[in-house]
Formats: C-alpha cells, sequence, structure tokens
C-alpha cells in the first residue's frame, strides 16, 4: 500500500479550521459567523480531500 505523507499537512489544516470554525460560529456576531460557518465548510472540504489523497494517493487522477 502506497501512502502519500505530505497530504497530512492538509488532514492537520482541515480539522483546525473545524475546532476552530464550530464553537465560533456562535461566538461571533454577524456577519463574523457567516466567514467562520465558511471556514468549517473548507476545514470539511480540506480534511475530506486530505483523507482521499493520504490513503489513496491517485485518487484526483
Amino acid at each position: 500500500m502506497n501512502i502519500g505523507y505530505q497530504y497530512i499537512t492538509l488532514i492537520i489544516a482541515g480539522l483546525a479550521g473545524i475546532i476552530w470554525g464550530l464553537p465560533a460560529t456562535h461566538r461571533l456576531k454577524s456577519p463574523y459567523d457567516v466567514a467562520a460557518a465558511f471556514a468549517v465548510l473548507c476545514g470539511v472540504i480540506a480534511f475530506a480531500l486530505g483523507v482521499l489523497l493520504t490513503f489513496i494517493p491517485n485518487f484526483v487522477r
């Protein structure tokens, strides 16, 4: 099995966006809560893409 270790930073960045953004969406006032919700969305996408690219390196080809 060939694992793409260079994509682990994408997983960590995605988790950081999710961990920061979820509480921030409830804590921040409008319109800043929209930016925090967008950070959560980007974090979920980055995390999912990082997991896919780590364990299935030729996924996007």
